[in-house]
C-alpha cells in the first residue's frame, strides 16, 4: 500500500491507541498528533472510505483498524524500526536518539 506520510502517521497512532482492544477517540488522536479534533474526523472518514477500508469509525464510539489497516500500520511500524536499527548499527546513533530521526526518515 502506498500512502501519504499523514496517513501513515494516523495508522501508527491508531495502532498504538487501540493495542489494548478499545477504540481510539478522535480527541485522543488529536492530542497524539497535535492537531484539531475536526481535522482528525476528516481524515478518519477518508481512511474509512479507502478501498479496502483502513478503519471503522462510529461517531462518539471511536475508531479501530480493519484487517487491512492493521496490516498497513504494521508495515509502517516495521519500516520505522528497521530505520532505527540501521541508524544504530550503521551510523552509530544511540538508541536514545534514533526515534525522532527515524520519524523524519521513514517517509522518504
Amino acid at each position: 500500500m502506498k500512502s501519504s506520510a499523514s496517513i501513515q502517521d494516523y495508522l501508527k497512532r491508531i495502532y498504538d491507541l487501540t493495542e489494548n482492544g478499545s477504540p481510539a477517540s478522535t480527541n485522543d488522536l488529536a492530542r497524539e498528533l497535535k492537531i484539531k479534533p475536526a481535522s482528525v474526523t476528516g481524515m478518519i472518514q477518508k481512511l474509512a472510505a479507502e478501498k479496502p477500508a483502513l478503519v471503522t469509525y462510529q461517531k462518539h464510539q471511536g475508531v479501530t483498524l480493519t484487517t487491512a489497516g492493521k496490516r498497513a500500520a504494521l508495515e509502517v511500524i516495521r519500516h520505522h524500526r528497521l530505520i532505527e536499527t540501521w541508524l544504530v548499527q550503521t551510523l552509530g546513533y544511540s538508541w536514545d536518539e534514533v526515534h525522532e530521526e527515524a520519524e523524519r526518515l521513514e517517509h522518504v
